[in-house]
């Protein structure tokens, strides 16, 4: 078959063409590799990642694992990795909490609670995240009083403005046994509530579920409990010369990234959870009305299970942008990823190609895990199945 034959079949065109865009892809990446490290060479930097096992040398002053000056720099990778796993996940939990109470409350027939909630909706989404992230620490959090006198919550919480610090539980021997028996009590409490979702959808009668949920989850610790020992201490936080010692301390900076990451998205999801409730069709609220069922069921049952699935595609953005808003916390020195790694140890090895992309592939896979377990979600909640 003559070569123009083949050019003219629109099929074989396609496959050239992309053959031809990804030879120019490939060639223009090793292109800048090698003279990314033709640059490293004259200027006298070792690529490659064996600075990671090297001493880091600085510490890191909020941390979920062990760490000190001594570690290396992989580990500080892991602290920062952690950090910025903490801070991403409870802003996406409070957030969501946060944004469907207020997008609930914004259709409120209230008139002072929907206003309410939409001037909250208006004034949070319009300023700047760096703005109210500046705010939080600088304007709230850094004049707090001093340790010596520091807000006060029964002498367990206490508010300063060294951060917030709380009791610490202590396992004590007899906390294994009764944490195994609050596994075991989830597991039969999970497995029951799948059963009885069973039975709905089989004979359309529903099983009580709530109360024996509790009870499977809180009898089988409450016997061990019984029969052994106390389980837990608490390490109670106390006054020491200029600071508190003991218990838990949350520093202000998480504190301001984390209630400015909140707020802000909050404010975003609420506007997605209003456009879902009202993108339900009128006449299942009327229908729900019609068969006398108070507005609360009507809520939980009817709309908000429909809504979710308009509700679910943007707020996989939010929670997308939540995280990657995260890397905001250099600002106000919380040692999340960026700040760890990409900040201090850039900094100290010089290593910048390294540690710039290690820093964006975490964050590359991370939020394709978020997309992928969203997506997942939003086929399971789908009217349609496909």
């Amino acid at each position: 078959m003559p070569f123009s034959r083949y050019l003219r079949d629109r099929k074989t065109r396609g496959y050239a063409i992309q053959a031809v865009v990804l030879a120019v892809i490939l060639l223009g990446g090793t292109w800048l590799i090698l003279n990314a490290a033709e640059n490293l060479r004259r200027a006298g930097i070792a690529s490659g990642f064996a600075f990671l096992d090297k001493p880091a040398g600085f510490e890191i002053s909020f941390k979920l694992i062990d760490f000190s000056a001594r570690s290396t720099y992989g580990r500080a990778f892991f602290v920062g990795l952690t950090n910025t796993l903490l801070v991403a996940s409870l802003g996406i939990v409070f957030a969501t909490v946060l944004g469907f109470v207020v997008g609930v409350a914004r259709l409120s027939r209230n008139w002072l609670l929907s206003r309410l909630a939409a001037a909250y909706i208006g004034t949070i989404r319009n300023i700047p995240l760096m703005l109210q992230l500046m705010f939080w620490y600088i304007a709230m959090l850094t004049p707090l009083p001093l340790p010596r006198n520091a807000l006060n919550l029964a002498d367990l919480f206490f508010l300063s403005n060294r951060g917030l610090f709380m009791p610490r539980p202590a396992p004590l021997d007899d906390f294994w046994p009764v944490a195994a028996a609050i596994v075991a009590g989830l597991a039969a409490a999970i497995a029951y509530a799948l059963w009885t979702r069973g039975h709905w959808r089989r004979t359309g009668r529903r099983l009580p579920l709530l109360w024996p949920v509790l009870a499977l989850v809180v009898l089988p610790a409450a016997v061990v409990r019984l029969i052994g020992g106390p389980a837990l201490d608490f390490d109670i936080p106390k006054l020491a010369g200029f600071n508190f010692a003991g218990g838990i301390r949350i520093p202000p900076e998480f504190l301001a990234l984390w209630l400015a990451l909140t707020l802000y998205s909050g404010g975003f999801i609420a506007e997605t959870v209003r456009a879902g409730i009202n993108a339900v069709a009128h006449g299942q609220v009327e229908a729900a009305r019609a068969l006398g069922l108070p507005a609360g069921p009507t809520m939980r049952r009817i709309v908000i299970p429909q809504a979710m699935r308009v509700i679910i595609p943007p707020m996989t953005s939010q929670y997308l942008n939540l995280l990657k808003n995260s890397s905001l916390a250099v600002i106000v020195g919380f040692p999340d990823l960026v700040a760890v790694f990409a900040g201090s140890t850039l900094n100290q090895t010089g290593q910048s190609i390294e540690t710039l992309s290690i820093t964006m592939a975490v964050f590359l896979t991370i939020s394709l895990a978020i997309s992928a377990l969203m997506n997942w979600y939003n086929r399971r909640v789908a009217l349609v199945e496909r």
